[in-house]
């Protein structure tokens, strides 16, 4: 019997949790993915502090704030952070829907879709 307050957390290497990552955004609806654009998708161990608090960041310019964007922008970059995922995720399908969910919070920042609204649609 195995108890879970010492049972050895989920791991995963990092390409096996990109694999994980890409297969969701795959699964992600056309019309969720298809506006994107100049944006990157990256997958890193941990935010730069450290901390396990911090599932995933969109850092860019929100579509409904964007002037003069084009030619030349560096993109847009959406993050997932393996080891906070990991750690909130007890197997592999609970740590898929956590990174769906991660994509998609973090996609809606892209559309210019605060926390506040992303709260009150059960996406935060």
């Amino acid at each position: 019997m195995t108890d879970e307050a010492t049972a050895s957390p989920l791991e995963l290497d990092e390409a096996a949790f990109e694999e994980l990552v890409v297969d969701e955004l795959d699964a992600l609806p056309d019309e969720m993915v298809e506006g994107l654009e100049n944006v990157v998708f990256v997958t890193e161990a941990r935010p730069d502090d450290g901390s396990l608090d911090l599932l995933g960041l969109y850092e860019g310019t929100a579509l409904t704030d964007r002037g003069q964007y084009g030619f030349g922008e560096l993109p847009d970059r959406i993050i997932l952070y393996r080891e906070p995922l990991l750690a909130i995720s007890a197997d592999l399908d609970e740590l898929r829907d956590q990174i769906h969910v991660t994509l998609v919070h973090e996609i809606a920042h892209f559309y210019g879709i605060d926390d506040d609204e992303l709260h009150r649609l059960g996406w935060a």
